[in-house]
């Protein structure tokens, strides 16, 4: 099976960079061709690629997509879904994010995903039964919700 996929300019340089391990932790045939990422092998596993790939290209670092293959999930939050100017995705972008971190860093601890704030995308990688918590509790961050609420709603779903 051979899948192609665009991944950002920028993060060519982070994917090349762990390429030998991914190729053989996956048993799979990565090559670069015309902004594109090419991925050959058995179907599962490039299927199991593409989403490492994915993860790299929306920011995480190869440590973190690497969970991937070990039973994690990624899920992809375009904000442009939800805020139509520049000026609405870096509102909702810096909610996310928090000053030098602190909303993301607690989401992570409190839930124990990984996110990543990338372009104009929130990505997380997480347990599949985690994803759909994690998803609404940022939902509520881009819908106006007050971080305090959102930490509740989290420690809820996580810690009962």
């Amino acid at each position: 099976m051979i899948k192609n996929l665009k991944i950002p300019e920028k993060r060519i340089g982070v994917l090349k960079s762990c390429l030998p391990l991914l190729e053989k932790r996956t048993d799979t045939k990565l090559s670069f061709e015309e902004g594109n990422v090419r991925i050959e092998g058995e179907a599962l596993k490039v299927w199991e690629t593409k989403d490492v790939v994915k993860a790299i290209g929306r920011g995480f670092s190869p440590e973190k997509a690497f969970s991937l293959l070990e039973g994690n999930v990624l899920y992809v939050i375009n904000l442009k879904d939800y805020e139509k100017t520049d000026k609405g995705i870096r509102r909702v972008k810096s909610r996310i994010i928090g000053r030098e971190g602190k909303t993301r860093n607690k989401i992570e601890e409190i839930s124990g995903c990984m996110l990543s704030v990338y372009g104009k995308t929130v990505s997380i990688i997480a347990a599949s039964e985690k994803i759909s918590s994690v998803r609404a509790g940022i939902e509520m961050l881009i819908n106006g919700s007050k971080h305090n609420k959102v930490y509740n709603y989290f420690q809820r779903c996580f810690h009962g």
